[in-house]
């Protein structure tokens, strides 16, 4: 396995279908219905345009196994250095240990990029990702309960936050 910077070009289809089946078939995603593959035009733009990193997990063939990135937390210009985060792993390929490789990578690129914060929004009943990220020294900050209706129940978004060292020196305004 080798860890990669996605692009559009050679992997908008396979994060594509990664979304999707997250949409159809889990909680990881507050979203109803598959996203369309031009969705990933804009979001490949806003990555890039933010700086924001899009890593990839490739087998030895090339097939995508997972990806991490993240984005804008809040959009006001005070959240500058807080960014959301999310990983995904191929239905295939969970439970092998992909989640916390792509978790430290991601955290090396945002100690790199001087993010000061990442959190991550966790569906309450996804007990894997809340131990990924609790062995990784994330810590709960709070739960908002009912945050959201999907398969015809209430869900709980629970927040877990990291705290960074960086940036060394944060400037205001």
């Amino acid at each position: 396995m080798k860890l990669i910077a996605c692009t559009e070009r050679q992997h908008a289809v396979a994060i594509l279908d990664i979304f999707n089946d997250a949409i159809l078939t889990s909680t990881a995603l507050y979203d109803y219905k598959p996203r369309h593959i031009d969705s990933m035009t804009p979001w490949f733009a806003s990555k890039l345009t933010n700086n924001f990193p899009v890593i990839g997990l490739e087998d030895e063939q090339g097939v995508l196994l997972g990806f991490a990135s993240y984005g804008t937390f809040r959009a006001w210009p005070a959240y500058k250095y807080s960014v959301e985060h999310s990983i995904y792993i191929h239905k295939d390929h969970r439970g092998k240990g992909l989640g916390k490789v792509l978790l430290m990578a991601l955290i090396d690129a945002a100690r790199e990029r001087d993010v000061h914060t990442l959190i991550g929004a966790i569906d309450a009943t996804n007990g894997g990702s809340i131990a990924l990220h609790e062995k990784n020294g994330f810590s709960h900050t709070g739960t908002i309960r009912q945050a959201a209706f999907k398969f015809d129940r209430w869900l709980d978004l629970a927040f877990y936050q990291l705290i960074l060292a960086t940036p060394s020196k944060p400037v205001g305004g």
